[in-house]
């Protein structure tokens, strides 16, 4: 099985990378949406946040007011560590969840889209890392233009995050998105060949086709000592 680690800043075309590989019948594990179902009413994640945060991040429903949360933490990196810290254990343990689904369906391979994937350190369980890159006159921008917000705002949603430039450099494949969309298309498709090339033993032997084969050979070795013995 082979695991795409993909990952990018705020306004890079992350997402829209992530939704041209969904196109191509690639499943993605997204981390966000991982996020969203650790932070809902009652579960442990939302137990941790609403203790560190206190209850006026909640709406009257009883949800986590993410947009409040989101203010909070982006100019705070205190509390974005702190929260980090806390939800990390449970979005781990759903990624491998909905990874295992994958695998067990014999998907051989699933990219997991994940904004911290560097930060996190969970590139070490993905190969190759993907980066989805723009310079950071085109990241203000385009921040600015989607989310109508001061430039001022957008450049502190950007220096929370690790550096463009810097995950560039610890990437295995850049997908520069400085361009249009059809540009963008263009160098995806490339990468597409990439990352559907036939797998390596390694990953062989990981995917469920692998390890029912590894098992049915081991079967057999066991039936035929026990004839030979």
């Amino acid at each position: 099985m082979r695991i795409v680690g993909l990952t990018g800043g705020i306004a890079s075309g992350k997402s829209t990378v992530s939704n041209l590989f969904k196109s191509h019948d690639i499943p993605v594990v997204d981390a966000d949406l991982v996020a969203r179902d650790v932070l809902k009413k009652g579960t442990g994640g939302w137990k941790k946040v609403v203790e560190a945060f206190g209850e006026d991040i909640l709406q009257a429903t009883g949800e986590v007011d993410r947009p409040k949360l989101g203010q909070i933490v982006f100019s705070d990196n205190g509390k974005r560590q702190v929260l980090n810290r806390l939800l990390a254990p449970y979005i781990s343990q759903g990624i491998f969840q909905e990874v295992m689904k994958l695998w067990l369906k014999g998907y051989k391979v699933i990219v997991l889209d994940i904004p911290l994937l560097f930060e996190v350190k969970m590139d070490k369980w993905t190969s190759p890392t993907i980066v989805v890159w723009v310079d950071s006159e085109t990241q203000l921008t385009r921040l600015m233009e989607r989310d109508g917000t001061s430039m001022e705002d957008a450049k502190n949603r950007i220096d929370a995050q690790m550096p463009l430039d810097l995950k560039r450099a610890k990437a295995d494949i850049v997908i520069d998105n400085t361009g249009s969309f059809e540009e963008l298309n263009e160098k995806f498709l490339k990468v597409l060949k990439q990352v559907t090339k036939p797998l390596t033993w390694t990953e062989f032997w990981l995917s469920r086709q692998g390890a029912f084969l590894a098992f049915g050979l081991i079967f057999v070795g066991v039936v035929v000592c026990r004839k030979v013995l």
